[in-house]
């Protein structure tokens, strides 16, 4: 699994500047929001936001710290889904579908026990990964990206529905964020 690879192909569809009004997040430079630049020390104009701070903040806090690293070392096309819906929806939410998916997948806890859908990539959700792939093998692992995929376009829908702004990424987030 090459994280630059992945690193490269994100900020290419995330485009350089925007502030989009309707846009919650503000000003972004390479997908990253003022916010998150702000939080990382960088202090500059967002339009001038380097490269590399960006390609920084996705490895430390889209990669490492939600531990889609170790999820590549077992299932890497399942840890490119986790990180690219990371990088829209966050960390947290795309490992939470990867739990629920887990649960819902694990016939009624008769694989594996259930886990807790926390949010965090800890060594039970690794280990009910192993028991899940280890039952259902390469094929597990499309399952699993198709389920975070169905999982990740409804959250979209939601977020429509519920702020109808949101329609004008909508058709976007489908058609750059799903498959």
């Amino acid at each position: 699994m090459d994280i630059d690879t992945l690193i490269d192909a994100v900020i290419a569809r995330e485009g350089d500047y925007s502030d989009h009004p309707a846009d919650r997040g503000g000003a972004t430079r390479w997908g990253i929001t003022e916010a998150v630049a702000r939080a990382r020390g960088y202090d500059g104009e967002m339009r001038a936001l380097p490269r590399s701070v960006a390609a920084a903040i996705y490895r430390a806090d889209y990669w490492q710290a939600p531990g889609f690293d170790r999820v590549a070392d077992r299932a890497p096309a399942l840890a490119r889904e986790l990180f690219d819906s990371g990088v829209n929806l966050g960390p947290v939410v795309a490992t939470g579908f990867l739990q629920r998916a887990l649960n819902a997948l694990n016939r009624g806890a008769g694989d594996y026990p259930d886990i807790a859908a926390d949010g965090r990539i800890g060594t039970r959700t690794l280990a009910a990964l192993d028991a899940f792939l280890a039952r259902r093998g390469r094929a597990g692992e499309v399952v699993l990206v198709k389920a975070i995929e169905a999982l990740q376009g409804e959250r979209y829908l939601a977020i429509t529905e519920r702020r109808p702004a949101n329609e004008a990424f909508l058709y976007g987030w489908l058609v750059n964020r799903i498959g």
